[in-house]
């Protein structure tokens, strides 16, 4: 018995994880796995072929896919890729779930039993399987170093020869796991920060890390966990009060998203030009449209006062630990699908279900079909139908 597990090289040629590192690539091997890996899968996160023991090294992706019962990615596979993936193959990873409608309808047509790891249901249970929380840790801390490098002053208070520095103001809007994250990292930096989230239960974990919570006033607690979309009346008082934090800041710092929907704009251009002169936005939702009006995706821009940054892949610039981090939460999936080294889908598993994007050859998750009007999965599919987002960023 056993199973082949693959790993190709990623599809963006700008990722630097792999969801392979040397302690889970043993705990596989325990459960029964053959390890079929691609030659330069894992070069970027600085591991060798030495590294991982045991493992038959391929020279393409192609012959990963055909050679493999299960596949782990982090992102979805090109469309060649997909092409290549045999009937019943089980795919796991980050796999864009409401990016591209063809490519869902291709898993499915193809009989691919894909599991979408952005689904994971939000219980207890699941926290060592989140893949958006442990990679939302590594985003928030990120966007508190990129603030704090092109920040024109001093995040914390210098006392120097002719006197003493004020430290810098940041504000964080969002108090998921990324936004903590950063709100934790700016204040070890020293910066004077507040934080602000439309989920009242979150001001008791913004003050836990010594930063002061921004009360507009405005509650919007949706289902799991996530906020809800304000009504008009609600933006509007939120713009009133959130504005005249975001005019003394000297950093803002934006985490909100929205699953399968553009992020939601916080920040409009009257905002951002009341800014003070030379104030820093780093925008974490760049990817999926932007918090703050002007942000662009990739690039730092000019808008009047500020000066915004727009990053993507965040967790990719410290591959180290956040392609240690991403392979123990696959492994912590997919270890309990093995049973006697043999493979075997339980939908009666809340984690397994409520994850799945495609089974049997129909899409499985009626959120995403939902989403993009694909229709609804056959009857015999579970529902799993949880609102998702990066854990808690909202």
């Amino acid at each position: 018995m056993g199973f082949v597990l693959g790993i190709p090289v990623s599809a963006d040629p700008a990722e630097r994880r792999t969801p392979i590192v040397p302690d889970v690539a043993n705990k596989l091997r325990s459960l029964g796995a053959t390890l079929l890996i691609q030659r330069g899968a894992t070069d970027r996160a600085h591991l060798t072929e030495f590294d991982l023991g045991e493992v038959t090294w391929a020279a393409t992706t192609e012959e990963v896919i055909a050679g493999s019962d299960v596949v782990w990615t982090i992102g979805p596979p090109a469309p060649e890729a997909l092409a290549a993936l045999r009937r019943g193959t089980i795919l796991i990873g980050t796999l864009a779930p409401f990016a591209d409608a063809e490519r869902v309808r291709a898993l499915a047509a193809g009989g691919v039993d894909s599991f979408a790891m952005e689904l994971l249901p939000r219980i207890s249970r699941a926290q060592s399987m989140d893949i958006l929380s442990s990679q939302g840790a590594a985003s928030g801390y990120q966007c508190a170093l990129i603030a704090a490098a092109r920040c024109p002053k001093f995040f914390p208070m210098l006392t120097y020869a002719a006197g003493t520095v004020r430290p810098a103001r940041v504000l964080v809007i969002g108090a998921g796991v990324a936004g903590l994250q950063a709100i934790a990292t700016a204040k070890r930096l020293g910066a004077i920060v507040e934080g602000y989230d439309v989920r009242p239960e979150t001001r008791e974990q913004i003050e836990s890390l010594g930063a002061k919570f921004v009360d507009t006033g405005v509650a919007a607690v949706g289902e799991g966990g996530y906020a809800r979309e304000l009504t008009e009346a609600e933006k509007g008082a939120q713009e009133a009060k959130l504005g005249k934090a975001i005019a003394q800041c000297d950093v803002l710092i934006t985490t909100a998203a929205v699953p399968g929907k553009r992020a939601p704009r916080i920040v409009s251009e009257m905002m951002v030009n009341a800014m003070r002169p030379g104030a820093v936005v780093v925008d974490m939702a760049a990817e999926q449209g932007g918090n703050v009006y002007g942000t662009v995706a990739g690039s730092e821009v000019r808008v009047g006062p500020a000066h915004i940054v727009g990053p993507v892949n965040l967790p990719s610039r410290m591959p180290v630990h956040t392609s240690e981090m991403f392979a123990k939460n696959l492994y912590n999936f997919t270890a309990p699908m093995v049973t006697d080294g043999s493979l075997a889908i339980d939908l009666t598993d809340e984690v397994i279900a409520g994850t799945a994007l495609t089974l049997d050859g129909a899409v499985a998750s009626p959120l995403v079909a939902r989403v993009l009007g694909l229709g609804q999965p056959s009857p015999e599919q579970p529902p799993g139908d949880q609102p998702q987002a990066g854990r808690g960023d909202a």
